[in-house]
């Protein structure tokens, strides 16, 4: 070979090295493999990446930790707002990176199989981000030590064999996720050197295996909220390094197995929400217990008098078992004791009187059982109470003063017991009291004016007791105040005027009282009150005009000494018994009530009310002849000011005498409990709808030509949180609000008009279409990326609070826009979370949590979405006899989920068959969106990608789309 044919070889080979090799250079450049995933998350709202620069050192950058040899060894970004995709390709190739935390994110997309290539990995963290797709192979990573996937947006088969060879995992959480229902994966008991183990809502199913007592290292285990069943094993009794252990949310049977006593270290124990059965006898030596949840089971026998020496519990809930004896006296009275639940049982003997030694308990739940004795003193001076619930015992005697008055006791239920005594002046100290249950008692005396003070009430019951006395005058001071029975008591005198100015009042049941006198015109006011009951009583006087519009549910006004014409609105077949026992009254058409006597024609009388009215006539015409001398007066002096106060947010020519005059009856079309809606058409053409909210202390009789209101300089806090969550926003899936339109006498706010009504109203009333599972699949996505804008793409979180299928509004293409905003909280920066005594929202979509907390979280609204998605997938309301006694559309669709996991059966059957699949794909991300626990249920930004995953495509669609694809190759 010549020499130029040889150095043209090595030309031609050098060529091809460089060609090859160049890219490696490149990609294992530490900063410019930096540099590119920043580029990947360019779109994050963090000042993280500033640092990350050409001219910073690599080792500087923030997140960034290197080695003495400077050699990048983790790269820590959690909970820093990074959104975008990862590129694990050019991650890996940083040869002595050896931790990844990037958790509590908003990354998204799938996860390379190039991730397998870190196998110097000894930590990785991926939890709380919206990742998609399957989680691959990672049987490479040998050294991983900790690896945290929870709550990542994974779903579909999980690579349960690849964990077999990471034999030097001490944590492993991969729980909360829609994997694919598996057995519960053996090759887990291989990973001996396990301390955390976090499988909870992993679609286990089946038994929990004998092999469990191999991870003899564990220190936690949770495998709640899967299909378990069967009987605990007798292996986890060989776990004697276990502080905690939950397996709530199973089905799970028999009892606690022989030798759980030797899990002497366990602190925190909840099984609850299970079939499991027997005494709690194996438990009694578990001194160490902090945290003992065994609630909803069927649990039996006595609670060992053990539990009264455990130094550590701050929380006991056994509620809703089969319990009997005496609680232990000394129970909670070592510890910082939060909360007791025993509510449904069969315990006896006294409540123990020590719980709040410490002065940190919250809650004292124990309704429903058979204790004895009374409410001990010691509960007086316990400021740290805020709930307060013993109803339905055999507990007597007088309920210490004090207790009436705690400072941050919110809910009071003494119902159905043997009390005596007075409510104490000083509930009115009670500023943080919105429920007072004391009902069927013996309580007697006045009702304290100083209850009026009590301004967080929503909710009082005192039926049924023996109260006396006049109803507190200033009871109208409680503007919160949403129900108040009083029923079956002495009360005397007449009912309180100022009952009118209760604006929040929905339900009032004076009935069974010795009250007197007329019922107050003001009550006819309460645009919210839905039921009213003032029956038996020594009522007199005429039904005041202002009860003429009919839309309470129910009216009660029998067996009084009511006399006149009852009005005709209020003879709808609905209220036939309503005005029973009632000699005075008449009525023209109603078959219950005598007829009405026509009035007699005298001429005598004619003729005085003849001069009269002409004398009237004649004043009327020089008064008015004096009023326009004045305003023409005026009008040379000075131009008159425009009343009105119009702000707009969107561009739109509105003239608001052209909107006042079209408030009338006619054109109505929904009534809520701040105000009435009205459609209105512009003489352009345009179409509106207008909501006219409701004021507390005017007379909203109905007026035909002009319904302002006399005037009143307050607002509502319902108007004014719509206006200002409406007014900032700008997305395709929220209700576009025009303008306000304000005056001293009125508040009005312009909407656009979205004619196919609401989403309730296509599923479950006559107005109803047949909608088919696209229809219903784009709504669902259309007001998921509604709320995703309100909880994620607002300066500041905006929580609606009232999500639910009747606040979903439909344009004529049926895209949903959300609505209502009277209830919404926008949250303050850095805030997590807010709470309000009144429980807000509507029975059936209400998050378990807020009825006990109150907190007012995303994830609030977030359950209430996921009802409307089940609303939408199985065509039933939130509430129906069919659930059963108590239970909801969730708990039922919860429930039939885990009989038997036929979640086609739940699909509404106007779905047809091709698409109930995806119908039921869609019921599986509403059960995510339901979970119990806040903290399992998925962002909205995570649920809207979710549902994105899931488009049905018809057979038309894929064969079009194969089409496009045969062309483009």
């Amino acid at each position: 070979m010549s020499p130029e044919s040889i150095s043209g070889h090595l030309l031609l080979l050098l060529a091809l090295f460089f060609l090859v090799v160049s890219p490696s250079f490149s990609q294992s450049d530490p900063r410019q493999i930096l540099l590119k995933f920043k580029t990947e998350l360019a779109g994050s709202s963090t000042q993280v990446f500033i640092s990350w620069n050409e001219n910073n050192p690599v080792c500087n950058f923030t997140g960034v930790v290197c080695d003495s040899k400077n050699s990048i060894t983790e790269i820590n970004l959690s909970n820093q707002g990074l959104d975008g995709t990862l590129d694990f390709d050019s991650i890996c190739s940083l040869e002595s990176l050896q931790k990844i935390s990037l958790g509590s994110n908003l990354l998204h997309g799938n996860i390379s199989s190039r991730l397998s290539d870190c196998t110097n990995l000894q930590l990785l963290d991926l939890g709380m981000n919206l990742f998609s797709g399957k989680f691959p192979d990672i049987s490479s990573l040998t050294q991983l030590q900790f690896l945290n996937l929870n709550l990542s947006g994974f779903s579909g088969p999980f690579p349960w064999k690849s964990l077999e060879k990471l034999t030097n995992l001490t944590y492993l959480s991969v729980g909360d996720n829609l994997f694919d229902r598996t057995p519960f994966p053996s090759e887990i008991f291989n990973l001996m050197k396990l301390q955390t183990l976090y499988l909870t809502n992993s679609s286990i199913e089946g038994t929990i295996p004998e092999e469990i007592g191999n991870l003899v290292s564990l220190k936690s285990l949770e495998l709640s909220y899967n299909y378990l069943v069967g009987a605990i094993p007798e292996g986890i009794t060989k776990l004697t390094n276990l502080q905690e252990l939950e397996l709530y949310d199973n089905e799970l049977l028999g009892g606690f197995p022989v030798g759980f006593r030797n899990l002497v270290m366990l602190s925190k124990l909840d099984v609850s929400n299970n079939s499991l059965e027997g005494d709690l006898s194996e438990l009694r030596n578990l001194t160490r217990m902090e945290s003992l949840q065994l609630f909803e089971n069927n649990f039996s026998g006595e609670i060992p008098v053990e539990f009264g020496e455990f130094k550590f519990l701050k929380q006991f809930s056994i509620y809703d078992n089969m319990f009997i004896g005496e609680l232990p006296a000394k129970i909670g009275s070592w510890a910082d004791f939060q909360y007791i639940d025993v509510s449904e049982n069969f315990l006896t003997g006294s409540i123990p009187p020590d719980m709040c030694k410490n002065g940190k308990i919250i809650e004292v739940l124990m309704l429903q059982n058979k204790f004895t004795g009374g409410l001990p003193e010691t509960y007086a001076n316990c400021s740290s109470l805020q709930r307060l619930r013993i109803s339905n015992n055999s507990l007597s005697g007088r309920v210490p003063d004090r207790i009436w008055g705690l400072p941050n006791v919110r809910m009071i239920d003494l119902s159905m017991n043997q009390f005596e005594g007075p409510v104490a002046p000083n509930v009115g100290e009670a500023k943080s009291l919105a429920q007072l249950f004391i009902a069927y008692n013996r309580f007697s005396g006045e009702l304290p004016e100083e209850i009026s003070k009590a301004s967080s009430l929503v909710e009082m019951e005192l039926t049924h007791n023996q109260f006396t006395g006049e109803i507190p005058a200033r009871i109208g001071d409680l503007k919160k105040l949403n129900s108040l029975y009083l029923d079956g008591n002495f009360f005397s005198g007449t009912i309180p005027e100022s009952l009118g100015s209760c604006v929040s009042l929905n339900d009032l049941n004076l009935a069974g009282n010795s009250l007197s006198g007329e019922i107050p015109a003001s009550l006819g006011s309460l645009h919210g009150l839905n039921s009213l009951n003032l029956s038996n009583n020594k009522l007199s006087g005429v039904i005041p005009a202002s009860f003429s519009s009919p839309r309470l549910s129910l009216i009660d006004l029998s067996n009084n000494m009511l006399i006149g014409r009852v009005p005709e609105s209020l003879l709808a077949e609905a209220y036939n018994d309503s005005f029973a026992g009632n000699p005075g009254l008449c009525a023209d058409r109603s078959r219950g009530l005598r007829q009405c006597a026509s009035i007699p024609h005298r001429s005598g009388g004619l003729g005085v009310a003849k001069y009269c009215f002409i004398a009237g006539a004649l004043v009327l015409v020089l008064s008015l002849a004096c009023f326009v001398l004045v305003k023409l007066k005026q009008k040379d002096s000075e131009s008159m000011t425009n009343p009105w106060d119009i702000k707009q947010f969107h561009v739109i020519n509105i003239n608001e005498s052209e909107i006042l005059r079209s408030l009338k009856r006619e054109n109505l079309i929904g009534k809520g409990g701040s105000g009435n809606v009205y459609k209105v058409e512009l003489g352009c053409g345009k179409q509106l709808a207008v909501k006219h909210m409701w004021k507390s202390d005017v007379d909203h009789g109905d007026r035909k030509n002009h319904p302002i209101l006399p005037k009143r300089k307050s607002r509502w806090p319902e108007y004014d949180a719509e206006i200002a969550t409406l007014s900032s926003i700008r997305h395709v899936n929220v209700v576009k609000l025009y303008c306000s339109i304000t005056s001293e006498d009125s508040n009005l706010l312009v909407y656009e008009y979205m004619p196919k009504g609401s989403l309730w109203d296509q599923l479950h009333t006559c107005q109803k279409i047949e909608m088919n599972w696209k229809v219903r699949y784009e709504i669902a996505v259309g007001a998921a990326k509604g709320l995703e804008y309100l909880h994620h793409g607002c300066d500041r979180p905006v929580i609606h609070r009232d999500v639910k299928s009747s606040n979903i509004l439909l344009d004529e293409e049926m895209k949903p826009k959300i609505a209502d905003f009277g209830l919404a909280k926008i949250m303050e920066i850095n805030k997590i979370m807010d709470s309000t005594h009144v429980i807000a929202g509507t029975h059936g979509y209400i998050a378990p949590e807020y009825g006990y907390t109150l907190n007012v979280t995303e994830k609030s609204d977030i359950y209430s979405f996921g009802v409307v998605l089940i609303e939408l997938v199985t065509g039933k309301k939130p509430v129906q006899p069919e659930f059963g006694e108590n239970k909801d559309i969730v708990r039922w669709v919860h429930g039939e989920m885990r009989s038997n996991d036929n979640r086609i059966a739940l699909v509404d059957p106007n779905i047809s068959e091709e698409f109930k699949g995806h119908a039921a794909d869609a019921l599986t991300i509403a059960i995510g969106c339901t979970m119990r626990i806040p903290a399992l249920r998925p962002s909205m930004k995570m649920v809207v990608q979710m549902l994105e995953k899931i488009e049905p495509y018809s057979p038309i669609d894929i064969m079009i789309e194969n089409d496009i694809n045969v062309v483009k190759t």
